[in-house]
């Protein structure tokens, strides 16, 4: 790689295109072609100067050795390494006849364009669809990452909206519920601290092990996984047991709470207790804390809702605050993602003029069912031919890693990948395209967790032969003969037309002021004018099927949903074959496979480990740092121990998602996962996993017997 030209630093803002979902205000030290430190902006009051350690360490990524520098074009089998490089027109020139010879073959929705959020820019990100609805390729149903939590809080609220999340600051308690903020939401932290600090608030934490953000709170509670629906009934039960539920507000504001009321009568601690493995006494003290604090703010996360009864969690949770009436009170209500708010106009973006819904939307979970030709995935369409990949790792990211492997070995199958590095996925396409980081194009972000707009210009030329996701898509477009205006403007064209549209000011002024507030007016984000349905009350009976999701119907075993909020045992409960429950955690030094290539990351992290509470180590003649075996009917892996009792007995984590080459037998923890979907509307189940667990014997090869599950290692071992 290129040194890169040094000159006297100058300081320019952008946003981190890492959604986590902070989007913090970043100012940046550029030095000629180069980034140096990275900080957070002090005058953004949500980022308020505070960013994660990776972030900050953004120009050890940037400037790595291993960036992808030219066009490659494989030589060898798939997955080999063995690519040779090749002109940009080549390249692009190849994979359009690829696409076009699909198409011609099969159809149209025999190509499948895939991305997902490597950056969160919506230029860069979501360009890609413009091609796909112009041409009528195959559209993804995108299901990693939040649509159980999304459709969870929607069915009580009925809009993707809450409280100010800078209100943290303003709390009394601040109730952190299935995130571990310190290593993925950083600024919920810097607030919550502050409200310790100049309120004397009191911090609590739900988890399923204890995470850093645990050990700096007040009171942790960590329950098993996939129990926390059992916890928030019961904290309800307390609340109208004792008298803390706003009757009042309840009344006007909620549809059944009599019948939820009695409902919950059976809900007790006691019940709850059974349930989560927590202590009566715990349950019952944070229940009167919340009870008796008007000013309650529950900051709910996605960790939580990552199992098959996520949705009904986060339902579960979000109800507290109805019962307690916690939304009338600055510094108080629930919040968990600030969607809704923005109502920005992305038709130019991703072509949505021209979008054919009769095309079918593939599940991007289930990318190994369909690439292994399974009809139900392909809903009844023809195979997937072809793909162009961006911003997402699909081999080392997605649940049923064997099936997602083996289908991207057809060669019957081909793929482009556009990316910074040599990826997993990157290691087994046909041609690999070097892209661009965000401050080397222009790009507009916005915040899930707070409430800003922020522009992101370029900042610095980028290295070798790397092209934007923009440009890239533009000139396959012309080769593809897709034509549409959006593919004749600039990246900020596309910003300032956006803006526009939305009656947002222009790109000029948001370039000026950096960034732009859009947080709702304090009755409006606190629905103090009524929820997000039509007679204006919280749903503590949401109708599952009729929640609003504009990429699927119902599906799961949706049927089965409790009617109020409950306990749902349709989690992968322990057996005796399979009797550990495995938490599929993020590390603070990695987001997914963004940063665990970086060295300063990977010597933080280590190595993959899976923890385990001593009670069970010492059942199964484990010491720390012993190498074990994990698996259940998916596959199996080797990795070492970490002996701790930071969870209960029972329960696994392992933290972070390591390369796949970081494990002896090169697969990594998706392998263990499942692509199921979640009811009501899909997801995967990354943080709800069965498996058994033994000390590592004879080492299997990799290919069949690595993948197959845990009987070829029993006989083995």
């Amino acid at each position: 790689m290129n040194a890169p030209v040094m000159t006297a630093p100058v300081i320019r803002s952008s946003a981190c295109p890492h959604d986590c979902p902070s989007t913090c205000a970043l100012e940046i030290e550029v030095e000629g072609d180069a980034i140096g430190r990275v900080r957070g902006a002090g005058d953004n009051d949500y980022t308020a100067g505070v960013i994660c350690a990776k972030v900050a360490r953004y120009a050890e990524r940037n400037h790595h050795p291993d960036r992808l520098m030219k066009p490659l074009m494989r030589t060898g089998p798939k997955g080999s390494g063995q690519f040779t490089e090749i002109s940009w027109d080549e390249a692009l020139n190849r994979t359009a006849d690829a696409l076009l010879e699909a198409e011609a073959r099969l159809g149209p929705q025999a190509v499948w364009p895939y991305f997902y959020a490597g950056t969160m820019g919506l230029v860069q990100r979501d360009g890609l669809e413009r091609l796909r609805h112009v041409k009528r390729y195959s559209r993804t149903f995108t299901t990693i990452c939040t649509n159980t939590a999304w459709t969870g809080y929607i069915a009580g609220t009925g809009r993707l909206a809450g409280p100010d999340p800078r209100e943290i600051a303003l709390a009394d308690v601040v109730v952190i519920w299935g995130t571990n903020a310190v290593a993925t939401q950083v600024n919920v932290m810097t607030h919550a601290i502050r409200a310790r600090k100049t309120r004397g608030a009191k911090i609590v934490v739900v988890d399923v092990y204890r995470t850093e953000t645990a050990r700096q709170a007040d009171i942790a509670l960590i329950l098993k996984p996939g129990t926390d629906a059992a916890l928030a009934c019961a904290i309800m039960h307390v609340a109208f047991r004792d008298g803390y539920a706003d009757r009042d507000y309840l009344a006007a504001f909620s549809d059944c709470p009599d019948e939820l009321e009695a409902h919950l009568k059976t809900r007790s601690p006691e019940w709850a207790a059974a349930i989560t493995g927590l202590g009566v006494d715990e349950i019952e003290a944070v229940a009167a804390l919340v009870g008796r604090t008007p000013r309650t703010f529950f900051r709910l996360g996605y960790g939580f809702t990552r199992g098959r009864n996520g949705s009904v969690g986060m339902h579960a949770a979000a109800s507290i605050a109805t019962v307690l009436g916690s939304w009338q009170h600055e510094g108080g209500g629930a919040f968990h993602n600030n969607g809704a708010i923005y109502s920005l106009n992305k038709t130019m973006i991703e072509g949505l003029d021209v979008v054919d819904r009769s095309t079918r939307r593939l599940d991007q979970s289930r990318i190994g069912a369909v690439l292994e030709g399974d009809a139900d995935a392909l809903l009844g369409g023809p195979p997937v031919a072809a793909m162009f990949i961006q911003n997402t790792n699909p081999v080392s990211v997605c649940p049923e890693q064997a099936r997602v492997r083996r289908g991207f070995a057809r060669e019957d199958l081909f793929v482009a990948v556009h990316e910074q590095f040599m990826t997993e996925t990157a290691m087994m396409a046909d041609i690999v395209l070097p892209a661009t980081t965000f401050v080397e194009h222009d790009d507009i972000y916005k915040g899930g967790g707070n409430q800003y707009l922020h522009f992101g210009p370029k900042l610095i030329e980028p290295p070798g032969e790397c092209r934007s996701n923009h440009e890239v898509v533009v000139e396959l477009a012309r080769r593809l003969g897709a034509e549409h205006a959006g593919f004749a403007m600039t990246p900020r064209e596309h910003i300032d037309w956006m803006l526009r549209h939305s009656r947002l000011g222009t790109l000029d002024e948001l370039e000026a002021n950096r960034w732009r507030d859009c947080q709702p007016p304090f009755e409006e984000a606190h629905y103090l004018k009524g929820f997000g349905f039509g007679d204006g009350k919280f749903r503590f009976k949401p109708d599952w099927t009729r929640v609003k999701n504009e990429n699927a119907g119902p599906m799961g075993p949706w049927a089965e949903m409790p009617s109020l909020p409950d306990y749902w045992p349709v989690i992968e409960l322990p057996t005796a074959a399979e009797p550990f429950r495995l938490v599929t955690a993020p590390a603070r030094s990695f987001l997914n496979s963004t940063f665990n290539q970086t060295p300063s990351s990977v010597a933080k992290e280590k190595r993959p480990t899976v923890m385990i509470h001593p009670k069970d180590a010492d059942r199964l003649g484990i010491a720390d740092g012993d190498r074990v075996r994990i698996g259940n009917e998916r596959g199996s892996l080797v990795i070492h121990a970490a002996v701790a009792a930071s969870m209960q007995p029972g329960v696994l984590i392992s933290e972070g998602l390591w390369p796949n080459g970081a494990f002896e037998e090169g697969f990594g923890i998706n392998v263990l996962t499942g692509a199921d979907p979640v009811a009501p509307y899909g997801g995967a189940a990354f943080h709800d996993n069965r498996v058994w667990l033994k000390r590592a014997g004879i080492r299997p090869g990799v290919g069949e017997a690595a993948s197959a599950g845990g009987a070829a290692f029993d006989a083995a071992e």
